[in-house]
């Protein structure tokens, strides 16, 4: 036997005697651009949709807030209106009821001057 015809045995896909006839050999299916394409786009999908998701969560909370904010505003100048009331009402009681209030007396008009 020569050594290229012991070399052609071995690499023969057949078996020989004593040997397992069934060999486990490692199938490896790499994708093809297709289908590379493929995952990609759904990928970029769902990259979307969860921009998507997060922007719309945002423009809510913006809304809230929003409306939050301007019930702030009225309630701020309802306070100040009240505020104003109430140092109005009771400027008039401090008044009548000051010890310089009392002490006045009213005055009728004395005549009148005719030209």
């Amino acid at each position: 036997m020569t050594y290229s015809s012991s070399i052609a045995n071995r690499r023969s896909g057949y078996a020989r005697r004593g040997q397992n006839a069934v060999s486990f050999l490692e199938a490896s299916r790499p994708l093809g651009p297709v289908s590379n394409t493929i995952i990609l786009i759904v990928l970029a999908c769902l990259i979307g949709l969860l921009y998507l998701t997060q922007v719309t969560k945002t423009n809510s909370y913006g809304y809230t807030i929003n409306s939050l904010q301007q019930q702030q505003i009225e309630l701020k100048d309802q306070k100040a209106n009240l505020e104003v009331t109430s140092a109005r009402l009771q400027s008039l009681e401090r008044v009548s009821s000051s010890d310089v209030a009392k002490g006045m007396v009213s005055v009728a008009p004395a005549g009148s001057i005719s030209q």
